[in-house]
């Protein structure tokens, strides 16, 4: 198998030693890898099937169009994680940098399927152009999270940067913590006590808001009513 150094094309075996017998079958493959991989790209690229565990810190791009299969990160993840996914499912116990699920500079094609799991933080704009899928973050969010998404879920359980939903057309986020602020062009629409995410029942309250109008949206993003105190004027609009 052939792989990327620099810019030279290098076989895997002069790179990693590798023990361990091929299966026929993707399904029943488990690639196990250990190392200081921060340098290291595109890990699981492409990936159909199968199951890819990761002991250690990992570079950009991992998981990047994957559409199906399992990939456990016991670290911290480079930008670009699980960029462009259709399927599969991508989790990360540490935490991961920015552009989550996103798509490239100059495409619209952000995660469209599959869940990625983050038990630590994560950076700036992550479901850049999201289209479908779950992404949920038990650590805090960058900032202009699900900007320009036009599906899909996100949840954060802890407190996210300023702008939430920028330039969203639909699909919804739910962030159970702290906002900084919030675009302007979101309009409330009601309390709920409850959000549904992939099935989960989060419990409340949490305002929610429309948007984003500026861009003839209807996205729907919760946010915590008992965190956000400063937010309390927007009740008047009800």
């Amino acid at each position: 198998m052939k792989v990327w150094e620099g810019n030279k094309k290098r076989a895997l075996r002069d790179l990693f030693e590798i023990d361990g017998e091929p299966n026929d079958s993707p399904r029943a493959i488990t690639l196990r890898i250990s190392g200081d991989l921060r340098k290291v790209r595109m890990i699981g690229a492409n990936m159909t099937d199968g199951k890819i565990i990761v002991k250690g810190n990992v570079g950009m791009r991992i998981g990047e169009k994957m559409s199906g299969g399992e990939i456990l990160v016991e670290g911290n993840v480079d930008s670009w994680a699980g960029c462009m996914m259709t399927g599969g499912r991508l989790e990360v116990k540490g935490s991961a940098g920015d552009y989550l699920g996103a798509s490239y500079r100059g495409s619209r094609k952000g995660m469209s399927g599959g869940e990625i799991v983050v038990h630590g933080n994560v950076g700036n704009e992550a479901g850049c152009f999201m289209r479908g899928g779950v992404i949920k973050i038990f650590g805090n969010s960058g900032g202009f999270l699900g900007v320009h998404m036009s599906g899909g879920e996100i949840v954060v359980k802890g407190n996210c940067n300023e702008y939430p939903g920028a330039g969203m057309l639909d699909g919804k986020i739910v962030i159970c913590g702290l906002v900084s602020s919030i675009v302007p062009t979101f309009t409330i629409e009601d309390i709920k006590e409850t959000v549904k995410v992939n099935g989960e029942k989060i419990m409340g309250p949490f305002y929610r808001f429309i948007g984003d109008i500026a861009d003839h949206g209807h996205g729907r993003l919760y946010i915590s009513k008992n965190r956000n105190l400063h937010l309390k004027s927007y009740e008047r609009y009800l």
